[in-house]
């Protein structure tokens, strides 16, 4: 059912897949897969990944999270090369790689383009019970403060924070409450008329009540969005 959702409604390439993994990844992308789905028990979100420059970097963040005293192991992952996993101190699971298996962009194959014709994974939010902890961690790590909102008050903490390490508006977000918890991941479209067709196609191939919001405007980023929910609850931008 979810491999029919993002293949079929929302548009994403299936490149590999059996009865036990779906490996899907964006028109625009050159590499194996940005979404993994995992046949498992309950639905959840086992990882969060993200690329990192190239294999010194890989030990780098090592030596980071030994002096910092957290727990980490190097893993051999399908279609993707050596691969740093670590749950973070507020408790999400965080791996990161050097290298994928390559293959040629789609943007030119018009004859597989579906959905909402997805380019890009663009960014994870989350939730976390403490965000200025969590600011600080990827902070050291190397992603950048782009904006921050605080509560009223002399003494308010950072109610909100969004992080970015390729240029966008922002890579990660994290708003306070109860956590460790994704709130969604959002892949980018080229246009806002891309977002109005999902929501024709959803209306009319029995998605109509995974519609959850939108299509409206975020107030920081001015981005045009639509949440919607795959069929095991996960929330999409």
């Amino acid at each position: 059912a979810s491999r029919a959702f993002y293949e079929n409604a929302i548009g994403l390439h299936v490149e590999d897949g059996d009865d036990r993994a779906v490996y899907l990844r964006g028109y625009e992308e050159h590499q194996h897969h940005s979404l993994v789905l995992r046949q498992a028990p309950v639905a959840a979100c086992h990882r969060l990944g993200f690329k990192v420059g190239n294999e010194r970097d890989l030990d780098k963040a090592a030596i980071y999270l030994s002096e910092h005293g957290i727990a980490y192991g190097f893993a051999e992952l399908p279609f993707q090369g050596r691969t740093l996993q670590f749950t973070d101190p507020q408790g999400f699971q965080i791996e990161l790689y050097a290298s994928m298996d390559k293959r040629p962009h789609l943007l030119r194959r018009y004859d597989l383009y579906r959905g909402c014709q997805p380019q890009r994974l663009d960014h994870f939010n989350v939730f976390a019970a403490e965000v200025q902890d969590t600011v600080d961690f990827y902070a050291r790590l190397g992603f950048r403060l782009t904006e921050y909102a605080e509560e009223d008050g002399p003494d308010g903490r950072i109610a909100a924070a969004w992080l970015h390490r390729k240029g966008n508006v922002h890579d990660l977000a994290i708003t306070n409450g109860r956590g460790p918890r994704l709130h969604h991941f959002a892949y980018w479209v080229p246009t806002a008329m891309n977002i109005l067709h999902l929501c024709d196609v959803m209306a009319s191939s029995g998605y109509l009540k995974n519609i959850e919001r939108g299509p409206g405007r975020h107030g920081i980023s001015n981005a045009f969005f639509l949440y919607v929910r795959d069929p095991d609850g996960h929330r999409l931008e």
